[in-house]
């Protein structure tokens, strides 16, 4: 049994639980697509509108399957920020999972945030908060690049254009308790924690996802030294797996970033 779970981990991961089957499911049916084509996947109870299948089937994976988001809360009614919101697979999790809270959504990309809305209406995922802005270190607006799928950042080149922002801060002040925040703005996050530090005193759960992009700087030390100094415990890991780092220094097929890390924070 042990050579089976060795040779054969991720698998046998996934058959263990109902959601790791349905992501077996997922793959065989829709990871093959054409890239970066518009179509309505139905998962659990909900019929999706998504940009790109194989983006929507790793968002399954991160968001359903292995439960990154899943935190511990003695509220009953538990405020949650999702910064990166992006088509509302992590809205759907959090709403099943913790029907009473409150949740406030950020989301950059404008076509994505149609798409956002219109998920969140017809699948009935209600009350919550919809802020279709970049979340950054101020109100003034900045400069975002549109991807496919889920690869706009402030990085990319790709039909770049000034949308509106909120200043992050502002909100975590305004919040006696913020239960989760999760933090997914690709490459604007060490910007956003640094204008954040000592506003993070009542968040009790943190996710971000790291983003290092070729040709900028590397600043997860930043970000760790944020999370050592206000108190926090986390956990690294990453769904990349990169063999012989030292020599393959880039994702294979990935031109844009070198580096992608899920970093999860939690108070002792």
């Amino acid at each position: 049994m042990w050579l089976f779970r060795y040779l054969f981990t991720n698998f046998y991961r996934a058959i263990q639980t109902a959601n790791g089957r349905r992501l077996l499911w997922l793959f065989f049916r829709y990871a093959g697509r054409p890239r970066h084509q518009s179509g309505v996947i139905p998962f659990l109870h909900y019929r999706f509108q998504v940009p790109d299948a194989l983006s929507f089937v790793w968002q399954f994976k991160e968001i359903f399957a292995d439960e990154s988001y899943r935190f511990k809360s003695d509220s009953a009614e538990p405020v949650i920020l999702d910064c990166g919101a992006n088509i509302g697979s992590s809205l759907a999790y959090f709403r099943q999972t913790y029907p009473k809270a409150r949740i406030i959504a950020f989301e950059a990309d404008p076509d994505i945030g149609a798409i956002l809305k219109q998920n969140l209406l017809s699948n009935r995922i209600e009350n919550i908060d919809i802020v279709n802005k970049a979340v950054w270190i101020d109100d003034a607006g900045i400069d975002f690049g549109s991807g496919e799928a889920d690869s706009a950042s402030l990085f990319s080149q790709t039909n770049r254009r000034r949308v509106p922002s909120v200043r992050l801060r502002d909100y975590l002040l305004r919040e006696p308790r913020v239960d989760m925040l999760k933090i997914d703005i690709e490459g604007a996050e060490t910007d956003v924690l640094t204008d954040c530090r000592d506003a993070l005193t009542n968040v009790h759960n943190l996710f971000i996802e790291y983003h290092a992009y070729i040709g900028h700087p590397q600043t997860l030390g930043i970000v760790v030294q944020i999370l050592e100094e206000n108190g926090f415990r986390y956990y690294i890991d990453s769904n990349q797996s990169r063999p012989r780092p030292l020599i393959n220094h880039r994702y294979r097929g990935n031109d844009v970033m070198d580096l992608q890390l899920n970093i999860s924070a939690y108070r002792p």
